[in-house]
């Protein structure tokens, strides 16, 4: 589902960048940006960040950016060259497929390298020839003031970047949350494996972080991991952020509950499993008709199981998040696994949307309980917590109004960006 976070609507619905300042060159210094997805549509967690990073960093600098885009949401070439050409507004932007997505013994070997030579998995995964001599051609070309690595992912590009300085961004610190994941499972099997791969992304924090220009996390609690697990590491926190303007403030709606992600991410499919299985049967004891909506791509044989078994209104993927979040009374977070910040929950901030959220969900920002944010971490406190915001317009409209608050003075774009630029204006000094 897109969320138009830094994004402007034409009449048709579809989605469009912000005018912004003309992508010239000028007396600007040069930027390569190598990102893991392709950002553009800004329409989830991750896309979201990297896009307004890309987005806010071409007003300093003269970007490139080299993309990895994946077959799941960018099916057909023309789904990739309108990625691109919306990208381009900012920045030259290229694109690559992930190689092992077009084979299926290409994965077995990525897995297989990754336990044969003790590396992460991802240091394989991401490894293209395409990508690699694109890369080369590129430094040996330009002189970029500064490389921009989107995630400690692209790992194994590291080797052609000696010399340059270089920033690595970590959405979430990635082996924590792999072990998370890791005791989350229910099969054993699987869940060793997951903690084998936390085990060699650690080693991969450990070892790369340290000899970067500068790491890059989305809070302060992430910011004290990284340099603990890699000290010696320069480390800033640069916030996630939401447009305020385009998620505005409204009058809540009563109309239930409502939960944004994707079913394809574990801690959003085991976090409204959980909820689904073991706090809504207690809510519906004293609410029993309260109305579940949940937003984001999902299986359709999920969907109607989900439908079907617990009475669920799956809206899927949507266009725009924003009327159906402001329709709920409250916007739920039942996290039990994660890392770096929630985006949803900025946007439910921004709209001055009631959030009820477990403390992973809220982790690493400003959230104060019963102040901008009811928090709450067992079954039994969950299920009440939904049930006293629900009924209890007072109480929603005093969350909501401290959300919008915290929002606007924190969280604004226009905030993290003067942040962000000021550390690449260090480096680059």
């Amino acid at each position: 589902m897109v969320s138009h976070q830094g994004t402007s609507h034409s009449s048709s619905g579809e989605v469009s960048p912000r005018p912004g300042k003309p992508t010239t060159a000028g007396n600007k210094k040069k930027l390569l940006f190598l990102c893991q997805t392709l950002p553009f549509p800004p329409d989830g967690g991750v896309h979201i960040r990297s896009f307004h990073l890309f987005r806010m960093l071409s007003e300093e600098y003269d970007v490139h950016a080299l993309c990895f885009f994946r077959r799941t949401t960018r099916s057909e070439q023309r789904q990739v060259d309108m990625s691109t050409d919306e990208m381009s507004h900012y920045g030259h932007t290229e694109a690559f497929p992930i190689p092992q997505e077009t084979s299926r013994i290409r994965w077995i070997w990525d897995h297989l390298r990754s336990v044969l030579t003790w590396r992460a998995y991802t240091v394989y995964m991401y490894q293209s020839a395409r990508f690699h001599t694109r890369l080369k051609e590129l430094i040996a070309l330009h002189d970029y003031s500064i490389v921009h690595l989107d995630s400690l992912d692209l790992s194994y590009y590291l080797r052609s970047l000696k010399d340059r300085l270089v920033v690595v961004g970590h959405h979430n610190i990635e082996s924590a949350l792999l072990r998370r994941r890791a005791h989350a499972q229910d099969s054993r099997a699987v869940g060793a494996y997951i903690g084998l791969q936390s085990h060699l992304t650690r080693n991969e924090e450990r070892e790369c972080c340290p000899k970067v220009s500068l790491n890059i996390t989305c809070s302060d609690i992430d910011s004290a991991l990284l340099s603990k697990i890699a000290p010696g590491a320069r480390v800033a926190t640069i916030p996630n952020g939401v447009d305020t303007q385009a998620f505005e403030m409204e009058e809540s709606g009563d109309d239930g509950i409502v939960f944004v992600g994707g079913y394809t991410w574990f801690p959003n499919r085991d976090g409204m499993r959980w909820f689904l299985e073991s706090i809504l049967p207690k809510v519906r004891l004293v609410s029993p008709d309260l109305k579940v909506t949940w937003i984001g791509r999902m299986p359709r044989d999920v969907g109607d199981e989900l439908k079907t078994r617990f009475g669920v209104d799956v809206l899927g993927f949507v266009d725009d998040i924003r009327p159906h979040v402001q329709r709920a009374a409250c916007m739920i977070v039942p996290l039990r696994v994660g890392g770096g910040t929630r985006l949803k929950i900025l946007d439910g901030w921004a709209m001055g949307k009631a959030i009820v959220s477990t403390p992973i969900g809220c982790e690493g920002l400003d959230a104060r309980h019963l102040d901008n944010i009811f928090i709450a971490e067992s079954e039994g406190s969950f299920a009440e917590a939904i049930v006293r915001v629900t009924s209890d317009h007072e109480l929603r409209a005093g969350l909501g109004h401290q959300a919008r608050k915290t929002a606007v003075g924190q969280y604004d774009w226009n905030v993290v960006k003067s942040d962000l630029l000021r550390e690449y204006s260090f480096l680059s000094t």
